[in-house]
């Protein structure tokens, strides 16, 4: 008789205060911690041994829901650790590409300025071997014609002498 009053009680009790069916939910955790130390009360009377046993089975019950919860909130803080790192790891990686393409850039850059400038010596090289070669050969024309003419007046000064 005691048991069905109990239910109904508890029944009652979690329709009030709105407890959750299912999923974690400290009401209903709270209002079934106080029904079963009702069930331990109720046994201890008739039976103090059953009711010692029910007492340990309880604590032992408490400790680990106490051991899981603190394993979930390390968890969660873990979670969130980790979680934060790698935001700051990512915000991190986004300055270094921006700091990696501005120096691509500049170092493009450097290149491109590199390449006008190779482009520039090597025409103006073209140009001044153009001109070197243009006057070595007037050079080469203007002594072929003066050996030409010293020939001429050196024949003409040994031919007149062999008469």
């Amino acid at each position: 008789m005691d048991v069905v009053n109990l239910q109904e009680q508890l029944d009652m009790r979690l329709q009030q205060r709105q407890a959750r069916e299912t999923g974690i939910c400290p009401v209903r955790r709270e209002l079934y911690s106080q029904c079963f130390d009702e069930l331990i009360r109720q046994v201890t009377i008739n039976c103090a041994e059953r009711g010692l046993l029910l007492l340990r089975v309880r604590d032992e019950i408490r400790m680990t829901i106490a051991a899981y919860q603190t394993l979930y909130e390390s968890s969660v803080a873990f979670g969130m650790r980790k979680a934060l790192q790698a935001e700051h790891g990512k915000t991190d990686m986004e300055k270094r590409i921006v700091e990696l393409d501005e120096e691509k850039s500049e170092l493009e850059k450097q290149v491109n300025d590199l390449k006008a400038k190779c482009d520039a010596i090597e025409k103006r090289e073209t140009e001044r071997r153009a001109i070197e070669e243009k006057k070595h050969a007037e050079e080469i024309q203007f002594l072929k014609r003066t050996n030409q003419q010293l020939k001429t007046q050196l024949e003409g000064i040994i031919a007149p002498s062999k008469k």
